[in-house]
């Protein structure tokens, strides 16, 4: 008997944590801007200007939020949050050549993994960005202007 009561509070228990939905959406994104802090757990070093991204309103009830941003180019286009996996088919970015070869390199990077579709995590003022191949990490300055 003493089993049976165990088990029955075990798995009431299991399915109070496994029904909570912790993704990203973009209503938590909105207004948001996060600068770049590491990429692939590597400092990544600063620059004149922020490598920044950041979030605007949401853009229809099919969870689109606009997203924007600059490492070596500016960038713009609407993104789909589903599952806490942001994806942003139709990006638009300037094409100008860096001197610096991270920028460049971060440039292809962010445009693959929002191509591709990265999981996202936000936690407190840390938003991670995350790929089979690739994480990036930022952090929350302030909201979107």
């Amino acid at each position: 008997m003493k089993k049976s009561i165990a088990l029955l509070c075990a798995l009431m228990l299991t399915g109070c944590v496994t029904d909570k939905d912790t993704s990203v959406t973009a209503e938590k994104l909105q207004q948001q801007r996060f600068v770049l802090e590491t990429a692939n757990g590597e400092p990544v070093k600063a620059s004149e200007k922020p490598l920044e991204l950041a979030f605007g309103d949401k853009v229809t009830a099919l969870e689109r939020v606009q997203v924007s941003g600059s490492m070596c180019n500016h960038f713009t286009g609407a993104g789909k949050m589903s599952a806490g996996e942001l994806t942003v088919k139709e990006l638009a970015m300037t094409r100008m050549m860096c001197n610096d070869p991270q920028l460049n390199t971060l440039d292809h990077t962010l445009s693959a993994m929002l191509s591709a579709g990265a999981q996202v995590d936000l936690t407190g003022d840390q938003l991670t960005l995350a790929t089979a191949d690739h994480t990036l990490t930022f952090k929350r300055v302030n909201a979107a202007s």
